[in-house]
């Protein structure tokens, strides 16, 4: 009887010490684990890296980033995305994925584009600091310890700014101009919108949505969203390996994009504001045309039917009508398909 008791008392506190026992073997197996095992810690800090056929960059890439992350003294992860590319590019990276587990390889069947890679590497992405740059060693990765001293002086978004291109003046020429342009309309006073070397939050990357060539205006987009845009000026190299992507094509989808990126940012949810706007401005000018000639027929001073002015009257009406047509269908477009996640909340306080 007397036994039976001293091991009902005794048997909690064997339990007890159990349970605070537990979290000691965690904090052992963290302590143990080796340094290409992540998973044990928080990653704080994830860089992707699309290419397309530069296996002779590859290599000095990744030491240079394992160098420089490793330098950072925090849990880190390099995500290549392969674009398909059509060289050894791929073996390359299955190799470093096998020797070091902190880099880790998304291969896409075909090559999709820049921002297909991105919009990839962004949803693989897990630490709380994403950095993007590109595999043709023209992006420096010693710079990325001071993108992170930027970004956390309250910036969610920081931006590259090659202030000393090492490029041609084919590229240099159409690269100031679209960098004009797009500061002019947007109003976002960075000097760089398409380095390839930037810093993002991770709730930056999570609340965007990049497609066709959008990866250019990835601040704008940020921007539109609330998020506070900053830029650094980093250095630029020249290539070393490889021959360069750009090509006159891009010309006309960077156009095209950035016709996107307004309608988008601008008027996706209140088209009536740009389409009503167009409508009244041909409807008013065709109004007051016909009005004019019809008071002008009226006192005797001509006659409307050698007057093909009459005729584009009309005819400016008729597309203002169109275009608020054109307006009011959108917005009903657009109320029907409002989504709760519309809006950028930055913090709730209940």
């Amino acid at each position: 009887m007397i036994m039976a008791e001293q091991q009902k008392e005794t048997q909690p506190a064997k339990q007890y010490r159990r349970r605070r026992r537990q979290p000691k073997e965690k904090q052992r197996e963290t302590q143990t684990a080796g340094p290409n095992q992540p998973g044990t810690k928080s990653i704080a800090t994830s860089v992707i890296v699309p290419l397309y056929n530069e296996e002779g960059s590859i290599p000095e890439l990744a030491d240079e980033l394992k160098n420089v992350l490793g330098s950072m003294g925090a849990p880190y992860e390099i995500i290549f995305v392969d674009d398909g590319s059509t060289d050894g590019s791929y073996k390359l990276l299955r190799d470093l994925h096998r020797s070091n587990k902190r880099i880790k390889v998304i291969r896409l069947r075909k090559n999709y584009g820049k921002s297909a890679a991105l919009s990839l590497g962004f949803q693989k992405a897990t630490g709380d600091i994403v950095i993007t740059l590109d595999a043709d060693l023209q992006d420096d990765p010693a710079e990325i310890p001071a993108l992170v001293k930027e970004l956390k002086k309250g910036f969610d978004v920081v931006s590259g700014w090659k202030k000393r291109r090492r490029d041609p003046i084919s590229k240099k020429i159409p690269s100031r101009l679209f960098n004009f342009t797009v500061r002019l309309f947007t109003g976002i006073k960075i000097h760089d919108f398409n380095c390839g070397l930037k810093a993002y939050r991770n709730e930056v990357i999570k609340k965007i949505k990049v497609y066709g060539e959008l990866h250019r205006f990835i601040p704008v987009l940020a921007h539109w969203q609330g998020f506070s845009i900053g830029e650094k000026v980093v250095q630029h190299r020249r290539r070393k390996y490889g021959k360069t992507k750009f090509g006159v094509t891009r010309f006309l989808k960077g156009f095209l994009d950035f016709v996107t990126v307004i309608f988008t940012t601008r008027y996706a949810a209140r088209p009536l504001h740009l389409f009503g706007a167009i409508g009244l401005v041909c409807f008013f000018t065709g109004f007051f045309i016909d009005a004019y000639l019809t008071i002008q027929w009226f006192l005797g001073n001509i006659t409307l039917s050698n007057r093909p002015l009459l005729l584009a009257g009309f005819l400016l009406i008729i597309v203002g009508v169109q275009f608020f047509a054109i307006g009011l269908l959108g917005e009903m477009i657009s109320r029907s398909q409002q989504v709760d996640d519309e809006y950028s909340i930055r913090d709730i306080l209940d």
